[in-house]
């Protein structure tokens, strides 16, 4: 077999895998099961799988689970107890020490002080002067993706399948930037019917293979809000920025995909490092007049 066979049979189990962590983050991993869903030996596989994702199916397994946790913590009632009994941990105690090593604050406190809160309506004045709006200019860009249905907390399954295609089939490219595409507002569409695309730009002479879908992202004005801290936060952020920013700014929405920019990556800095660009798509200045 060639090198590029090779890796083309790895991303099918890679991807296999992969699908099996995101549908049964809660319940307990089974190291055998996971090995006959690669159709390698547990020895190989683990060897395999931190080779393609820097970092061993633990570390996922563990970072995945903290994130789905941050994420109720942020939009649920739920009690810290009962969230780190659905994310398999034993005690509060374990489930507060893992989360705040990784968050930089106890469960409870996040959901108190996390950055999310500094999005609220008692903080808009606050806001409005920690957290500027860039207005700028973007070239069009060409898009490879993976199509992703369902919760957006759940797009880092199609981001997995995107970088397992690009690298299994030697195409990835150390500029490409990473991109998500979100089509429907989730306070308004059922979870399950979500849509959204995990991508990367690339040039046009990459071609686009199933899985991978081709797309455009229109160029014109945007507005840039950079947000530091965990994705499950960036909800509020949304919200002050349609409900907050807009309103003042003057500014019309122009009919175009909003988009987020991911500048670092989850694998490699804590969830309080990670940084990411919500961008809004504006009428030029000329066309609402």
């Amino acid at each position: 077999m060639s090198e590029n066979e090779i890796w083309a049979a790895y991303e099918k189990r890679l991807l296999r895998v992969s699908a099996y962590i995101y549908e049964h983050l809660d319940e307990d991993m089974d190291l055998d099961r996971l090995s006959e869903i690669a159709c390698l030996s547990a020895h190989h596989w683990h060897r395999v799988y931190r080779a393609v994702h820097n970092e061993t199916l633990a570390t996922t397994v563990r970072r995945l689970r903290l994130h789905r946790a941050a994420g109720d913590l942020v939009r649920s009632e739920s009690s810290v107890r009962d969230i780190a009994a659905r994310w398999g941990y034993p005690n509060l105690q374990s489930f507060t020490r893992v989360f705040a090593a990784a968050y930089g604050m106890p469960p409870a406190r996040y959901r108190r002080e996390g950055s999310h809160r500094a999005y609220a309506p008692e903080n808009d004045k606050e806001t409005s002067r920690m957290f500027d709006v860039a207005v700028t200019t973007l070239p069009e860009q060409r898009l490879l993706c993976i199509p992703h249905s369902g919760s957006y907390m759940g797009i880092g399954k199609a981001f997995e399948a995107l970088y397992g295609a690009l690298f299994s089939r030697n195409i990835f490219q150390p500029d490409m930037r990473m991109i998500g595409l979100f089509l429907d507002d989730p306070e308004l569409v059922a979870e399950e019917k979500l849509r959204s695309f995990a991508c990367v730009t690339a040039g046009a002479d990459i071609p686009a293979e199933a899985p991978l879908v081709s797309r455009t992202l229109a160029g014109g004005d945007y507005a840039v809000l950079r947000h530091k801290g965990p994705y499950a936060n960036m909800g509020a952020a949304y919200r002050w920025l349609y409900g907050t920013w807009l309103p003042a700014s003057g500014r019309s929405i122009r009919d175009e995909v909003m988009f987020e920019a991911y500048l670092n990556n989850p694998r490699d800095v804590p969830p309080n490092e990670l940084l990411t660009e919500i961008c809004l798509p504006l009428q030029s200045v000329a066309a609402a007049a």
